[in-house]
């Protein structure tokens, strides 16, 4: 096993971590810039294009939380390395895809093996590092990667569409092999086989199930509407699955999702906040690509480097760090929240009339630095006080929270864009309609962001995120309340 006595063996695998986790991140925004391109390549029209970005987003979401338990049960690093396997090939496999129907498909396995190494490696991360101000800074660098992942993937994403749009999947092939290789030499096993018993095969189905139907139910409502008989069946179905999975557990010897974990009081809080923060920014990105691409007139190379100001994220991250440690992240979080409202709220006020310099710069930087200071601090707050078989869930939980969140704000967003759109009737398509939606869907997330600041006001106990400050300042672990 490799030895993680020194504080640089410690650093080794964050930085595999981290650049592993920035390469998942990355795939979920790097083909939106090329999805032009490739529709014009594969001759993929408008309406089954998205599906290239759904795919992923689909099997992303819905596989979460069952990777996280699969990696307390055989081990994280194993279930790191099993999905870090498939999503290369699976990377691979799409940049050879010849039809609409393989790409999309490869898009769905790079999911799964997203939804494997996200909640494998974030579990890595709170196992390596005793939790205390050692937890927070290697989070702050864990937040400002991810973080930065989604700007990145945006500037990245154009610069290989401008050479070749396969490219923008060929590219996780290297980084899978090498992290495949690094892993066994650098990163603990991460599994005490005490730890977990038995596994819960009908918790796994109906929680995948129900979670993979939210998100496809929510893709589908924000093309075909809300009202619609489609949508409102498979919401149904979804709530039944998840209604399922709740009644399974409460029965379960081992259950996948030990409800105990409910009783902290911060990750329910934490949690609440990850889907209205997914639901805020997550579409953020999306509408900022509209407005630049569509009003302003931006290539898809030019719209990747519009995205540079969003690296302020990366130092706002680890200052993130540093404040949670000295005043708690709680207050932390909620200033962060309040700052990416007021970034999103900026972004409101675009206008047909603007330019990069008037309507972007500012509120891109604005929203970088509340994402760097929301990131951090929810991540600590989600797993905080746990340990053992309960890190990987917490994981798996966290991230599932954010991918959700981004799926739901993605179709609400779209939905009351398009709606406030389509009021322009025949003029639905002028730029000066276009700017009205973006504009609508913005002034929304802002409001979402804001909601999340009230509620991890209300929810995240005071008290778990002054004794946790205490702690990291004496470098020492506060003890779990399960």
């Amino acid at each position: 096993m490799p030895s993680l006595e020194t504080q640089t063996h410690k650093n080794r695998a964050l930085i595999l971590l981290a650049l592993t986790q920035f390469m998942i991140v990355i795939d979920a925004s790097i083909t939106n810039v090329a999805l032009p391109t490739i529709g014009r390549a594969l001759e993929i029209d408008q309406t089954n294009l998205s599906w290239v970005v759904n795919a992923y987003t689909l099997t992303f979401g819905g596989f979460l939380l069952l990777g996280g338990r699969l990696a307390d049960l055989i081990g994280r690093r194993r279930m790191f390395i099993i999905g870090l396997a498939i999503f290369g090939a699976s990377s691979l496999l799409g940049g050879l895809a010849g039809s609409a129907a393989f790409l999309d498909g490869a898009r769905a396995l790079q999911g799964i093996g997203a939804a494997f190494v996200s909640p494998a490696a974030l579990a890595l991360v709170t196992t390596i590092f005793a939790e205390g101000s050692e937890r927070n800074r290697a989070l702050g660098v864990w937040g400002a990667v991810a973080g930065a992942g989604g700007a990145a993937g945006v500037l990245l994403g154009g610069i290989l569409t401008e050479i070749d749009w396969r490219l923008v999947l060929f590219v996780n092939v290297p980084v899978a092999i090498g992290a495949i290789i690094a892993a066994p030499r650098i990163l603990p096993a991460g599994k005490d086989p005490a730890e977990v018993k038995g596994f819960d095969i009908p918790g796994a189905i109906s929680v995948t199930a129900g979670l993979a139907l939210l998100v496809f139910a929510m893709i589908k409502a924000s093309e075909e509407g809300w009202a619609t008989t489609g949508t409102i069946a498979r919401l149904a179905g979804s709530a039944l699955l998840l209604l399922a999975f709740v009644v399974i557990e409460l029965r379960a010897e081992h259950p996948l999702l030990p409800f105990s974990i409910f009783r902290l009081r911060t990750l329910r809080g934490a949690n609440l906040a990850g889907v209205l923060t997914g639901m805020s920014m997550f579409s953020a990105f999306l509408f900022i690509s509209y407005y630049l691409q569509y009003v302003l007139g931006y290539s898809a190379i030019e719209t990747g480097l519009a995205y540079l100001p969003f690296s302020v994220e990366i130092l706002t991250a680890a200052l993130a760090a540093q404040l949670v440690t000295r005043i708690g992240f709680k207050p932390t979080l909620i200033g962060g929240l309040l700052v990416l409202a007021a970034g999103l709220f900026w972004f409101s006020r675009i206008s047909t009339s603007g330019s990069y310099l008037t309507d972007v710069l500012g509120p891109m930087v604005v929203a970088g630095c509340g994402l760097g200071l929301t990131f951090v601090p929810i991540m600590i707050a989600a797993v905080t006080g746990t340990s053992g078989p309960l890190a990987g869930v917490a994981s798996g939980l966290i991230n599932t929270s954010l991918q959700v969140g981004g799926a739901l704000g993605i179709a609400i967003l779209v939905s009351v864009s398009s709606s406030r759109i389509a009021e322009f009737g025949p003029a639905a398509g002028t730029d000066h309609a276009l700017v009205a939606g973006y504009s609508r869907a913005f002034l929304v997330g802002s409001g979402l962001a804001v909601l999340a600041a009230l509620l991890s006001t209300v929810i995240i106990s005071s008290k778990d995120s002054r004794e946790h400050s205490e702690a990291a300042r004496r470098d020492e672990a506060p003890v779990a309340d399960i």
